[in-house]
Order: C-alpha cells, then structure tokens, then sequence
C-alpha cells in the first residue's frame, strides 16, 4: 500500500520530487460557469467519445476525471481548452 503525505512543510519538496517521477496525469474537471455548460458538454462528449446522457452527468456531476493518464504536455493542452470553454480544471 501507499504511504500517506507529509505536512505543509513537506508539500513543496514532494511536490517537486513528484513532478519529476510522474509520467501519467488525470485532467479533473472542478467546476464550470453555468454559461459555458452546453458547451463543455459537447467537448467532453467529443473528447470521451460519450453519448450526450453520459457526457451530460460527467459534466454535472463535476469533480470528474475528463482525462486519464494523460502526458503532461496532452494534460495541459487539454486543461487550456476546456478553461478556454469557462472549466475550473486540476491536472492531478
């Protein structure tokens, strides 16, 4: 099993360090403004290759994985996009 993480103190070091060996990351979608949510919708339907159903209750049912074990460059590219759209996106 995996440890737990350290305190504050250690957040900035485990931070670097994890950077470094992490070669996967998930794209969380956080939140989203109510203007933009027809629109992230259709993207994440199309990024997930979702029925409209589906991709409806991953947009409202945010916190949601909209990326898994992404590159980062692929990570960050898709985190622009859908914050272009009015997301509030975590690269995890």
């Amino acid at each position: 099993g995996g440890g737990g993480g350290g305190g504050a103190a250690a957040g900035a070091e485990e931070e670097a360090a994890e950077e470094e060996a992490q070669t996967e990351f998930n794209v969380v979608l956080k939140g989203f403004d109510a203007k933009a949510k027809i629109k992230l919708i259709k993207e994440v339907r199309t990024l997930l290759d979702l029925g409209l159903k589906e991709a409806k209750s991953t947009v409202e049912g945010a916190p949601a994985i909209v990326g898994r074990g992404l590159p980062k460059e692929a990570a960050e590219e898709l985190k622009e996009k859908l914050e272009g759209l009015g997301a509030e996106i975590d690269i995890e």
